[in-house]
């Protein structure tokens, strides 16, 4: 990050063709964990916005094809950790007029959206204190037909051997239903199981799918799944959450930082890694999912959607 001529509080990156400004970057944004507890053990380093914007500039190679194109839900805490969480979906007033924005229907108006197509988008956001993205699940110019469906695996405590063996099951299921999946550790406690679509079916079928398959699922383990909404009804199973697969709901974006002590990122992972018992939910932090995210861990995934018909019989076919 190079000084900003009018104060020594700001400095800019370049990002693509543009160069961006960044403000404060020394700002702490995720203190350290005093882990010496009094007894003189170091700390570790402080988090600041120029580090989370480092973060960002470095995976947006990886990052941004998971972006491109979808409205986005925008999670920043200008103050760092210990201050206020703003939840965003209207874009910054001072959105720059060359970054893309998305104008999006809701019940009785519009939402304009925050649309990331590029690295000098990323790294704007970046600098307004965005932590975490959290995507659409469809693209703007096709918000009704979505383009992921994800099952989200959700655990009663925070232990990652349950969602590890329901997502191993998960997989078996849609390998049964040809549909290829992919697996991404949440960087808080579980995980999402992701399918991409042909953008030929609309939400609520999509939904209705899903749920179809988590009852299935559910219905094969029940003493350790369940579909259950209320928590106290689950028993301490764990929850397949689909009800992500909906108009306007978002999911947290593949490389997205959690805002957790150590700043876990919700890393993209291969089947045969999940299997690893030191993979967990918080395996991957800002500073080793480069690493990481080099490797490419969704590269024997197809890019093309596919249909949810020939799916839908599999299915009726099993229940």
């Amino acid at each position: 990050m190079t000084a900003d001529s009018g104060s020594a509080g700001e400095g800019s990156v370049r990002a693509g063709r543009r160069t961006v400004q960044i403000h404060r970057p020394r700002k702490v944004l995720f203190p350290a964990a005093d882990s010496g507890a009094g007894r003189g053990t170091d700390r570790g380093p402080d988090l600041t916005k120029a580090d989370l914007v480092e973060h960002y500039r470095s995976v947006a190679r990886y990052m941004l094809p998971e972006l491109k194109g979808r409205p986005l839900m925008l999670e920043r805490y200008p103050d760092g950790l210990g201050g206020p969480r703003f939840m965003q979906k209207n874009i910054p007033g001072n959105y720059p007029d060359w970054a893309r924005q998305a104008e999006m229907p809701k019940k009785g108006g519009t939402v304009t959206h925050p649309v990331c197509d590029d690295v000098a988008t990323l790294v704007f956001l970046a600098d307004q204190a965005t932590i975490t993205f959290h995507r659409w699940l469809s693209q703007a110019d096709r918000p009704d037909f979505p383009d992921r469906l994800v099952f989200d695996l959700d655990p009663a405590e925070d232990d990652f051997e349950p969602v590890r063996a329901a997502a191993l099951l998960l997989r078996e299921l849609l390998d049964e239903l040809s549909l290829p999946a992919t697996a991404m550790t949440t960087g808080s406690k579980g995980l999402h199981v992701t399918v991409r679509l042909d953008r030929r079916t609309a939400f609520d079928d999509v939904r209705a799918f899903a749920m179809d398959v988590a009852r299935v699922l559910a219905a094969r383990d029940p003493d350790r799944l369940t579909t259950e909404q209320r928590t106290d009804a689950r028993a301490g199973r764990l929850y397949l959450d689909v009800q992500r697969n909906a108009y306007a709901q978002t999911a947290v974006a593949p490389f997205s930082v959690r805002p957790k002590e150590g700043a876990p990122v919700a890393t993209p992972i291969s089947w045969d890694q999940l299997r690893d018992p030191a993979v967990t939910a918080r395996r991957w932090t800002v500073t080793n999912v480069l690493e990481q995210a080099r490797t490419r861990p969704w590269s024997d995934i197809p890019a093309r959607g596919r249909s949810l018909g020939p799916a839908r019989r599999r299915l009726d076919a099993l229940r």
